[in-house]
């Protein structure tokens, strides 16, 4: 089956919202819709598509690659004029084959006042699947 972007989706040619430097369909983008959807080769890769997802308002995504077993029923919409300002990985480290741990940092801004959150994420790998767990945030700082 074959999924289109949403009619507000922005162009995949401009750059992913990761800071990878690729246009968004070269990366995050291919994990977003179409016949690589939802398979993110690693937990890093994951964590950087939901990085992705949150800045384009992507919550059924969101969604997808929350395990179940924490995943909420329903997210809700961004804050009104909350910009995301950038991604920075950390570490990727790697338990074994099928868990993994990514620490990053998000910067964001919201009426003026900048945020950023750091964040050490746990990730599990089931059925060929990369799936968010959960994570210890060491808060916000304003």
């Amino acid at each position: 089956m074959s999924r289109t972007a949403p009619p507000d989706a922005p162009p995949a040619h401009l750059p992913c919202p990761c800071g990878s430097g690729q246009p968004l369909a070269k990366c995050c983008g291919r994990w977003h819709e179409g016949a690589q959807r939802l398979l993110a080769p690693t937990a890093e890769a994951l964590m950087r598509s939901r990085y992705s997802a949150f800045v384009l308002d992507r919550r059924e995504y969101l969604l997808a690659t929350w395990h179940p077993s924490t995943r909420p029923s329903e997210l809700e919409a961004p804050e009104p004029g909350l910009k995301w300002l950038g991604l920075q990985v950390r570490a990727h480290v790697p338990q074994d084959a099928d868990h993994a741990t990514v620490e990053f940092v998000a910067r964001s801004k919201l009426s003026g006042r900048a945020h950023r959150l750091q964040e050490l994420s746990r990730f599990v790998r089931e059925g060929g699947r990369w799936y968010y767990v959960d994570g210890d945030v060491d808060g916000e700082v304003g």
